[in-house]
């Protein structure tokens, strides 16, 4: 596909437990086209976390090789998405002091700085820093204190940090793809992006999002983002669950759970029936879809008590007007919004990437939503790569994990 020198393109690059996704969009003047998608099983990765660096690459190579075909283009930098248990949220505030009486840029980013300056360890390194609200002088509810008079201006703001360890393992696998990472993004945060209405984050709603080893959990009220949280569990548990009690192979219990998984027993035909895969070079059996069912249904309850828990603990459970909003893979499983509702006890819809346009019937799935997600935050940030791209633009391996580093110290 050819591509004018002017073009702006934006690459996204989704690094599950189960699946890598990259998606290339190019920035209109109507918003982002989806342009290019690639695809590939995730080897290497564990609950959200590179434990294989060579499996990663490549299945990360294959990824970008198939988004780069479609699109027509070459890939060198991206924005990548990063979970796991070791991502923290804490809400946070500074303080400072108006010179001038006016509020100008400068000061704004006094003020940021000073609220991030708290102390963490030094394993571990500030992701975000998300305004929520600023305040002059004691008027609050202010969302750009920009040319304002005053004397004295304060933020409030959501910092989220994550194991240096981590994320430079996530560098260290794009650098040895040829890949410069632009920016590193929560996974949660790219998929709100995606799937969140405006209005729905005035009014309080939380954001699940359910991928193959983690639970990402996401909570906006007054428009602002004020929890984050991941739990260590997602649709690998459900899998491994179909494999031991049906005793089949965990390939095939992905398979069986792609094809007849249902979260809620009352959507299943207790008549229907399924081929089961058995171990040790044993013939097939038949069962019905209910046994299935059986398994799968007590692990989706188990995952939506701990969000429960989560959200509870938060001081946030009460805000969430607009209710629950359920994305990533997993999430695909038919019966999980009516489980979701019956536990959480909140309205619940399944969220798939909006606002976009090109391949827009491919990429209309939850399975797709942190990657598209990555795309638009990166359209928003700025940071587009021009066309063409030459192989000498292309940074060292390390140089973005000793800036970070630098800017930590």
């Amino acid at each position: 596909m050819a591509k004018s020198k002017n073009s702006e393109i934006i690459v996204g690059l989704d690094i599950g437990t189960t699946k890598i996704a990259c998606i290339v969009g190019e920035v209109t003047e109507d918003g982002v086209d989806i342009i290019g998608i690639g695809t590939a099983p995730s080897k290497g990765m564990r609950r959200g976390n590179v434990v294989n660096i060579d499996a990663t690459v490549t299945s990360i190579r294959q990824a970008v090789d198939e988004a780069e075909n479609m699109a027509g283009c070459e890939i060198s930098s991206v924005y990548a998405a990063i979970s796991g248990p070791n991502v923290r949220g804490m809400n946070k505030n500074g303080i400072v002091a108006i010179k001038d009486k006016e509020i100008r840029s400068a000061d704004i980013v006094r003020v940021l700085d000073q609220a991030k300056a708290v102390a963490i360890p030094m394993d571990r390194e500030v992701l975000h820093v998300l305004p929520q609200q600023y305040l002059v002088d004691d008027q609050d509810g202010i969302r750009d204190p920009l040319g304002m008079s005053g004397v004295r201006l304060e933020a409030k703001v959501h910092i989220v940090t994550s194991l240096v360890a981590s994320v430079q393992n996530v560098i260290r696998c794009a650098n040895r793809c040829n890949l410069q990472v632009a920016d590193i993004v929560l996974e949660s945060l790219a998929a709100s992006q995606a799937v969140l209405e405006d209005d729905e984050k005035e009014l309080g709603v939380a954001l699940i999002d359910i991928g193959g080893g983690t639970c990402d959990i996401m909570v906006y009220a007054d428009g602002a983002i004020v929890h984050t949280s991941v739990i260590e569990l997602g649709g690998e548990r459900v899998t491994n669950d179909i494999a031991t009690l049906l005793r089949t192979p965990l390939e095939s219990a992905e398979k069986l759970k792609r094809k007849y998984g249902c979260a809620w027993s009352q959507l299943v035909d207790q008549s229907e029936t399924m081929e089961v895969p058995s171990v040790g070079g044993r013939g097939p059996r038949t069962i019905k879809r209910s046994e299935l069912v059986q398994v799968i249904e007590p692990r989706i309850e188990e995952i939506f008590e701990f969000v429960k828990k989560d959200l509870m603990r938060s001081g946030y459970y009460d805000t969430l007007a607009a209710g629950i909003v359920l994305t990533g893979g997993a999430t695909v499983m038919e019966g999980i919004v009516e489980v979701a509702e019956q536990v959480l006890e909140l309205p619940t819809r399944r969220g798939a990437p909006t606002k976009i346009g090109g391949l827009v019937d491919v990429v209309r799935s939850p399975s797709y939503s942190t990657g598209v997600g990555l795309v638009m935050f990166g359209a928003d940030q700025g940071k587009s790569i021009q066309l063409p791209i030459r192989s000498e633009d292309r940074p060292g391996m390390f140089k973005r994990a000793w800036s970070r580093l630098a800017e930590m110290f």
